[in-house]
């Protein structure tokens, strides 16, 4: 059973999100929050495994959300899913940077959305392929990831590392699927982060769909 806790500062979408997990096999909802604060206490209490999070606030808002949210929650910390308004320019690449583990658009699909509670509950990054614009946009021709130095500058182990963690794992889970210990995750990752440039785990998400490590997961229409 993934837990869901929904935070959105209205409360018929707040209501309308419940209702819809709620009717969803294999889905509950953990609990409802319309403030940082609510949420925040929520998160202590419930323990939730993801965090269904809109963005209404202004963007700052809900980042510092996010970073809280992710801070002082217990380990294994939820993933938070972030749904954005119709531009996403401007709230992806710091919602990555904050912690997230997906952002969708605010007019996503029931079905759409269902579908990315039990993505991101798995472990995968996903987002919209309007989000995966605006990254590559940030991100893209003229932006420090293409002068970065070629790949082939990485050992095998170290371009593992940079590719498990595009797809959104924690170190901790790096060191389970690789059968190595968190020490020698982190020794990779601050290896190969170096060598390209990079100085944030969201950069070496953007890198890693930018480059090929990561397949874009795009839902179906």
């Amino acid at each position: 059973m993934i837990r869901v806790l929904v935070v959105d500062d209205q409360a018929l979408g707040r209501a309308g999100m419940a209702a819809l997990i709620r009717t969803t096999p294999g889905l509950d909802v953990a609990g409802e929050a319309g403030t940082g604060e609510e949420a925040v206490s929520l998160v202590l209490a419930t323990r939730p495994d993801v965090v269904l999070l809109s963005i209404r606030a202004p963007g700052a808002d809900a980042i510092a959300i996010i970073e809280r949210l992710l801070r002082l929650a217990e380990e294994p910390a939820p993933r938070i899913l972030v749904l954005g308004g119709g531009d996403p320019h401007g709230h992806v690449y710091p919602a990555l940077r904050a912690g997230a583990a997906g952002f969708l658009l605010r007019d996503t699909p029931p079905a759409r959305l269902l579908s990315a509670i039990r993505t991101v509950a798995e472990g995968d990054v996903l987002l919209a392929p309007s989000a995966i614009k605006a990254l590559i946009e940030t991100w893209g021709p003229a932006g420090p990831i293409a002068s970065a130095p070629d790949l082939g500058a990485l050992t095998r182990r170290e371009a593992e590392v940079l590719a498990l963690v595009g797809r959104g794992l924690s170190n901790r889970d790096i060191a389970g699927f690789l059968s190595v210990s968190e020490a020698t995750v982190k020794t990779h990752l601050n290896r190969a982060m170096a060598k390209l440039g990079l100085s944030s785990r969201a950069r070496v998400v953007a890198m890693a769909y930018d480059r090929g490590l990561v397949k874009p997961r795009r839902m179906q229409a």
